[in-house]
């Protein structure tokens, strides 16, 4: 058969763990469509609109945490995938982009859509993999396989991201009406086994040895899917050892009930004897992004001595406070078990670690009277904090860039079941209910509540242009005529 290597890149996804993929319409893939409609382990839904479509893949990869797989047709099609690739890359979702293309003796011969399609995504992927243009030799069809399983793993491996395979196709697209389609038997694929990533010993020395040196440490949370088990691990750190932990509404550490959630308002103020009050001499931080400009513009301002940042991969960090001095590649959950386990301060500097805590709680707490105690006019503010405090629990609640998120990260969230996402890798506008669609689809059993700007609405409405719209979702406007 022809297109017998094409069928097999379904078949080899499916083996790996793959069961899910978004297709667009399109002649040009055609082959690479049908061998994953055709086969038996992996769900498809057909998204028009390839911006729309990627997101929702996003969507779904981010809930179910496994890589999801993206085919379109040649041409400008790929490049509207552009935006949920570089969203997927910057909050590591794993995706497997696979675009079809014309074979390489056609591209910039003015043929019709026709662009440059190879290494499209740039640096917003952590491959970008060109498949062989004849694939019926025994090599050719082993050379796109090791592509496909290397894609699979790169696009799981930590840090998580998306995958390009861009597929050169010549005609005929489609089997002859007699001819049997079929998958191959006995496909071998490489496994390749996640890393063990634990402490060293020589780590859990640097540790053990640095730590005391310091009595005002302040922990930061940055963007990150809820995790019980961490969140029981810094209630403990923070009770037995006075440390403050700071989480904007991304964090999702609502179940910390001492947490720092107002760090955006009372930072607004310029009161030099509390900003010196709560500068940090060890900084440790975890996740990703932060939405609050200003704790950015004070820890900038006010460097600590030392500052630490945990993750699961062995990648470069980014130095986003200017002051990085370690950086440390295991899971947020091993490296605080640890901190548990070191012994207490000597009480003088134990004492003065829960002073600075304190400091902290106060600001914290005068910023929650100030919103609690105000009366505020019926408004955009008003409205999301009515919301926020009616939310059903548990339920997945999605926040559109610009307004709403920030809206909502000034209110807080005090529910413990509630699940925050938003698309801060590249803090657009454009694929907000997408990717609530997304991730609706993929847990059905839950509610998911998107809180959006008439913008980000009105940008992303091919979200609903589908056979596939949930009941599950619901979905508040702010209209205030774009702004």
């Amino acid at each position: 058969m022809i297109l017998q290597a094409i069928n097999d890149i379904a078949s080899r996804c499916a083996a790996l763990g793959v069961n899910q993929a978004i297709l667009s319409p399109g002649s040009r893939c055609a082959p690479i469509t049908l061998a994953f409609v055709r086969h038996p382990d992996i769900d498809t839904k057909t998204i028009s609109d390839e911006r729309s479509a990627a997101f929702i893949a996003l969507g779904i990869a981010q809930q179910s945490r496994t890589p999801v797989v993206l085919v379109c047709t040649s041409g400008s099609a790929a490049l509207n995938y552009a935006p949920a690739v570089a969203e997927a890359f910057f909050q590591q979702i794993p995706l497997i982009i696979i675009t079809a293309d014309r074979p390489p003796e056609w591209i910039g011969q003015l043929d019709g859509q026709t662009i440059h399609q190879q290494n499209i995504y740039g640096r917003h992927v952590k491959a970008s993999y060109q498949a062989p243009t004849e694939t019926n030799s025994q090599d050719a069809s082993w050379h796109l396989g090791r592509m496909v399983a290397e894609s699979v793993h790169l696009a799981k491996s930590l840090p998580a991201g998306p995958v390009h395979i861009n597929v050169p196709l010549r005609e005929p697209f489609y089997p002859d009406e007699n001819e049997d389609f079929h998958y191959s038997d006995n496909l071998k694929s490489m496994h390749f086994q996640p890393a063990e990533l634990g402490i060293a010993a020589e780590v859990k020395s640097y540790i053990e040895k640095q730590w005391p040196q310091y009595t005002r440490k302040l922990i930061i949370v940055g963007q990150q899917t809820l995790s019980p088990e961490l969140t029981a691990i810094l209630t403990e750190l923070s009770q037995k050892r006075g440390i403050p932990i700071l989480g904007d509404v991304l964090s999702n550490i609502h179940g910390i009930d001492n947490a720092i959630r107002h760090q955006d308002l009372f930072l607004m103020k310029k009161d030099e004897d509390m900003i010196d009050a709560l500068r940090p001499d060890m900084l440790i931080s975890i996740g990703q992004s932060v939405i609050s400009k200003n704790l950015k513009i004070f820890l900038r301002s006010n460097p600590p001595k030392t500052h630490w940042h945990i993750q699961e991969h062995h990648q470069p960090a980014a130095d986003t406070f200017q002051h990085l001095t370690a950086v440390f590649p295991m899971a947020s959950e091993d490296f605080f078990k640890h901190i548990n386990t070191l012994e207490l301060l000597e009480p003088f500097s134990a004492q003065q670690q829960h002073n600075y805590n304190k400091v902290w709680q106060i600001a914290e707490n005068n910023a929650n009277d100030a919103l609690t105690n105000n009366a505020l006019p019926f408004g955009e503010f008003s409205v999301i904090r009515q919301v926020l405090q009616q939310l059903p629990a548990p339920c997945e609640l999605h926040l559109a860039n610009s307004m709403a998120v920030r809206y909502a990260n000034f209110a807080g969230i005090y529910q413990k079941d509630v699940q925050v996402w938003c698309n801060r890798g590249t803090s657009g506008i454009d694929g907000s209910t997408s990717t609530l669609m997304g991730h609706a689809l993929a847990a059905p059993e839950k509610w998911h509540i998107l809180l959006t700007g008439d913008m980000a609405f009105l940008y992303d409405r091919n979200a609903f242009w589908h056979n596939y719209l949930p009941d599950n979702i619901r979905i508040v406007v702010l209209n205030n005529n774009a702004g």
